[in-house]
């Protein structure tokens, strides 16, 4: 048995070492946007299911996690930005509240499956439109959902506090993923 990760994060792939040292990444491409209609715990989780599923169908013999995170607020899900416009919309939207992060994540191994999600709040400070600015300027936004990535709350302090998991903010929550394996494992 291999581990697969079914996901083309080089976060999630840096998280995945503490899981595995030994594994592959191969990704299939899935429609999204058509599980953006259902409520966003069920889209983020029937997304990572999709992921996974597409990936395990090449490899059968291989456990294969797939994961995909969320930002959500006022029960709307914020994906990535489309430009630096969008960015600064984002962060101007999240600046001074809390807001969701949930990662659906879910593992396939010998015609099982487990699918579950991760939700962590975290709140923001206020922000200025300076800060805004600098931080969209150094590129960082633009490839993550909810236009930030909590890893760059040490140069650009925009983080007030969390409750929940670290990991599942940066979109690959390995305490709860490494529990799910374990289950799959000794179910066999």
């Amino acid at each position: 048995m291999r581990y697969i990760l079914a996901s083309k994060s080089p976060r999630r792939k840096d998280l995945m070492k503490l899981i595995s040292s030994d594994f592959l990444v191969v990704t299939e491409d899935i429609d999204e946007e058509s599980s953006y209609s259902l409520p966003p715990i069920e889209a983020v989780k029937d997304i990572a299911k999709r992921k996974g599923e597409a990936v395990y169908k090449e490899y059968p013999n291989d456990l294969v996690i797939s994961a995909d995170t969320i930002v959500v607020i006022d029960n709307q899900i914020i994906g990535k930005p489309i430009d630096k416009k969008d960015a600064y919309r984002i962060l101007k939207l999240l600046s001074g509240r809390t807001h969701h992060v949930y990662t659906g994540y879910a593992i396939h191994y010998q015609d099982q499956i487990v699918v579950d999600v991760c939700d962590t709040e975290v709140n923001f400070l206020n922000l200025s439109d300076e800060l805004i600015n600098s931080y969209i300027k150094n590129g960082s936004p633009m490839d993550k959902a909810g236009a930030y990535g909590i890893q760059d709350n040490n140069d650009f302090h925009i983080i007030k506090n969390i409750a929940g998991s670290l990991d599942n903010v940066v979109g690959f929550p390995v305490k709860e993923i490494k529990e799910a394996i374990n289950k799959i494992l000794k179910s066999i």
